[in-house]
């Protein structure tokens, strides 16, 4: 009988398909028994996530609603493995899963897409800028309390029909998102870190497995990229230090160069009316010290106002 097929669990989306797509590629590539017909299968999971598209994530759970019902796939044995953009993962991973691989980072910075404007500091004032994201509205409001955010879900179709109707006149997304889609030419103005630092492990597509499934994590192995596993270990490793409520606008993005790892971090209040901002730069391999230790910083500069537990 041939080897059963290696199942891979994924949102639903476009985007998701398409992510899990790119992780099939590389599995053939790096595995050519599993080119053949039917050696692998995607199960699509609708999540809670996807489901309730009417309020905030904040209000309804947070980002890790994008992975529970994926997650209890693996657990059910329904799928062997997920695909996840890091940034939807909580820090820490429920008991029996695991983290296999992470893949090489496409570009992590956000980009600003607006009607009859260049970029952030040209939208006229009052603009409405959508996105439910309070780390994107915390540093907007800070370069631009003038703005009007307006909460803003859905996939990123979504989105452009809403800013092409009017219903708002900017939106801000993650560009790897229009990299993966093949559809950059819709790139406005991609926002520096300085102006607009990413979500801990944007960029980044994780995939997950049951722990101690041998097999999986063999096929998963040549996948892994360890400069982005180590990067994100420290953003996580910053996140996991400020133990922040998905209330709390939190970003951080660290890279490695000439040989050193350097890693930033930002701490905000909701209304953007204040930012606190520190970095940290050391070896390579003490990514996770880095990024606890910047963590700790910053939380030691935080007052009450920033909602931290």
């Amino acid at each position: 009988m041939p080897p059963r097929p290696l199942r891979i669990a994924t949102r639903g989306s476009t985007l998701a398909l398409r992510q899990s797509a790119l992780v099939r590629e590389r599995l053939i590539a790096a595995h050519a028994d599993l080119g053949r017909a039917g050696a692998i299968e995607i199960v699509t999971i609708r999540t809670t996530g996807d489901r309730v598209q009417d309020r905030p994530l904040a209000e309804i759970g947070g980002k890790g609603l994008f992975a529970k019902e994926i997650e209890e796939a693996l657990y059910d044995g329904r799928a062997d493995l997920a695909v996840h953009s890091l940034k939807d993962l909580e820090t820490r991973l429920p008991a029996g899963l695991e983290l296999a691989a992470i893949l090489p980072r496409e570009d992590p910075r956000d980009v600003l897409l607006a009607r009859g404007a260049a970029g952030l500091m040209t939208l006229p004032s009052g603009a409405k800028v959508g996105t439910s994201s309070l780390r994107r509205r915390a540093q907007l409001l800070w370069h631009r309390p003038d703005l009007e955010i307006v909460p803003l879900r859905g996939n990123l179709d979504t989105r452009l029909d809403k800013l092409a109707s009017g219903e708002v006149d900017a939106i801000v997304v993650a560009l790897c998102g229009l990299v993966r889609l093949g559809r950059t030419e819709l790139a406005g103005e991609i926002l520096s870190p300085e102006v607009m630092l990413p979500a801990v492990g944007q960029g980044a597509l994780a995939l997950e497995c049951r722990a101690g499934d041998d097999r999986v994590r063999a096929l998963l192995r040549p996948l892994d990229d360890p400069d982005t596993a180590r990067c994100a270990g420290a953003e996580r490793a910053m996140l996991a230090a400020l133990d922040g409520s998905c209330r709390t606008p939190i970003a951080g993005l660290a890279e490695i160069a000439q040989g050193r790892l350097r890693i930033a971090g930002l701490l905000a209040t909701p209304d953007g009316s204040a930012i606190i901002r520190d970095r940290r730069e050391g070896p390579i391999s003490e990514f996770a010290a880095l990024g606890a230790g910047l963590g700790q910083a910053l939380r030691s500069r935080a007052g009450p106002a920033f909602g931290l537990a």
